[in-house]
């Protein structure tokens, strides 16, 4: 697999556990899409901790690790959000929520302590979660007559795209889904057939990158 169409983020959700001073800093990494998935999640855990000190968290998503945001809930600025994004970066994830809750053993840890704290929590729970290695894949849809039927299924059949939707009224639809990296060569090979028209993403513009969970 070539970098530019893999990514790695984690199959399901995994915990870890960091002591200090009588302070409790669990940590639970969480596999997520959206950024309303995101939230989802951070509410359950906010009513499950609802007795905690703090609940920080961090997140990244989209194969291009572009869409990222941490939150200290309350720590000194830097101190809690921050070094768990640094551990999602440095394991070179993505599509993956990670919150860090702590609960207060009545000794302050100080800016560095912290740091360590949530960085040593977020890396424990990272180090137990299980990392896959998916693709970005890219769709077009392919429009074209019956009698030419066979001609798209055998390079549908030597390709082997994904099938996502599929109409037969007076003319055939085929929405196809492929790695993105292999696209151009599913769609160059179909436009060479005759009388077949191939609209990327349906509408003719280049598709932006789906993902293949």
């Amino acid at each position: 697999m070539t970098a530019e169409d893999t990514y790695k983020t984690i199959s399901a959700r995994a915990e870890g556990l960091y002591t200090e001073k009588r302070s409790k800093f669990i940590a639970i990494a969480l596999p997520v899409r959206t950024v309303e998935e995101v939230k989802a999640r951070l509410e359950e855990l906010q009513k499950q901790y609802y007795d905690a000190r703090h609940v920080c968290y961090a997140y990244m998503l989209g194969p291009g690790r572009k869409d990222f945001r941490a939150n200290d809930n309350g720590e000194p600025s830097g101190t809690a959000g921050k070094p768990i994004l640094g551990q999602i970066n440095s394991n070179g994830l993505t599509d993956v929520l990670v919150v860090v809750v702590r609960y207060f053993g009545g000794i302050k840890l100080g800016t560095s302590g912290l740091i360590v704290a949530y960085r040593t929590a977020a890396a424990e729970a990272l180090a137990a979660a299980t990392v896959e290695e998916r693709t970005v894949d890219g769709e077009l849809t392919v429009l074209f007559e019956y009698p030419f039927m066979n001609d798209v299924m055998r390079i549908v059949k030597e390709e082997a795209p994904d099938i996502v939707s599929q109409g037969y009224d007076t003319d055939c639809r085929m929405t196809l889904r492929i790695r993105l990296s292999r696209l151009p060569r599913l769609r160059e090979r179909l436009e060479k057939v005759e009388t077949l028209r191939v609209a990327e993403d349906g509408d003719g513009a280049h598709p932006d990158a789906t993902t293949n969970y």
